[in-house]
């Protein structure tokens, strides 16, 4: 029998409330699961003065995890191209000089950039998941973590995408370049690590 953790025991971000609070307000339907917000924080916390990118900021769940695994000396880059989002994400932590809001297409900017490489990368959007998977593992460290969520299947899924999702995972086990680890658990989560 599986062991089940309750939700209530999670420590929030102490901004997550307000950030539930502000999705019902927009009817954004998206919202990140907190057992892989506070996965992300815990990963995160791994890498001092690390380097981030999270792909699809959506309203800012999963970015106040991230934010709360961070130290002074971390950076972190989340793209969305929703202008809607991005402003509330921009509301709650554009403040925090540790944190790069940009709204922009995640597939042009995977293409375009060439910083520094990343500790963690969480692809939370199609760019960086399902498209532009080679060029987003160039931007990874040796040994940095690529985790994407949302493998189960979820009730707003549309028709055909279980099948994609299937192949991508198949193709991420049996990539060379990654260390892969898969977990019935959340939303379904792989975490890998770059060899």
């Amino acid at each position: 029998m599986p062991i089940m953790y309750s939700t209530e025991t999670i420590n929030r971000p102490a901004v997550y409330n307000r950030l539930l609070q502000k999705a019902e307000e927009i009817n954004f339907s998206m919202p990140s699961d907190l057992h892989i917000g506070s996965l992300l924080k815990t990963l995160i916390a791994s890498k001092p003065g690390g380097r981030f990118l999270e792909l699809g900021t959506g309203i800012g769940l999963s970015l106040s995890w991230m934010i709360e695994g961070m130290d002074e000396t971390s950076e972190l880059i989340t793209l969305d191209n929703d202008p809607k989002l991005t402003a509330i994400a921009e509301e709650f932590f554009g403040k925090d000089e540790r944190v790069e809001i940009v709204c922009t297409n995640g597939s042009g900017w995977i293409l375009d950039y060439n910083g520094k490489t990343f500790d963690l990368i969480f692809a939370d959007a199609w760019p960086g998941k399902y498209s532009e998977f080679e060029e987003i593992l160039k931007h990874l460290k040796k040994g940095g973590f690529y985790v994407i969520d949302d493998m189960t299947k979820q009730l707003n899924w549309p028709e055909g995408h279980e099948q994609k999702a299937a192949a991508l995972e198949q193709f991420i086990e049996n990539h060379p370049k990654l260390v892969v680890t898969k977990l019935d658990w959340s939303t379904g989560v792989m975490i890998c690590v770059k060899r």
